[in-house]
Order: structure tokens, then sequence, then C-alpha cells
């Protein structure tokens, strides 16, 4: 099965906290926050993830998470989200995840 994390957004109400890096790899209790959702995905038997990111720090998710083994993923896949996909509230906005293949 496949699953997708979305990890993008500025974190705006969360500043200062966000100044230098993402919201979603801020540490929450002893663990970077993304790790709670892929370890949900993992645990619900999903063997394949895509994380969306974008901003400054979509490189640091590659260094933090590699190629996904550490969670027992078959594949751990990334793509990067040019602005915003929407706002707090869930309204989506025009603007999309870009990747020409999702999963291979």
């Amino acid at each position: 099965m496949k699953g997708v994390v979305l990890a993008g957004g500025l974190g705006t109400r969360m500043y200062p906290l966000t100044k230098v890096t993402n919201k979603h790899l801020l540490p929450i209790y002893n663990k970077p926050m993304i790790y709670y959702p892929i370890r949900t995905l993992v645990n619900a038997g999903i063997d394949e993830i895509l994380i969306v990111t974008g901003g400054n720090s979509a490189g640091d998710f590659l260094r933090l998470l590699g190629n996904g083994k550490e969670f027992g993923l078959r594949h751990l896949n990334y793509t990067y989200q040019e602005g915003e996909g929407g706002d707090a509230l869930g309204n989506p906005d025009r603007r999309r995840a870009r990747s020409r293949r999702i999963f291979q």
C-alpha cells in the first residue's frame, strides 16, 4: 500500500520556532514531528510513502529520513511543493505539488 505525508507550509503561527526549520522537523517529546505520521502509516501496513514538502528545509527531510529503511519502508519518495497548498482550515489553494510521477 502507498501513503502520503503532507509536510509543507511555512509554520508562520509557530514563529520563531519555525524561523530556521520546517515545523514537521521540530521535536515532539523525543522525536521529530514527521516521525509520528510515518510510524502510523507503517503500523497500518503501508510500505511506500511520499513526503510532500517545500520551502528552504526540503533537503533536511532527506537528510533526516534518508531512504526510509529505518522505518521498514520499501520506498520513501519526496516531492517539492512550490508555495503553500492550502491554509490551516484545509481550504485548498490553486497551487499543487508538482511531481511527474508520485509513485513509480
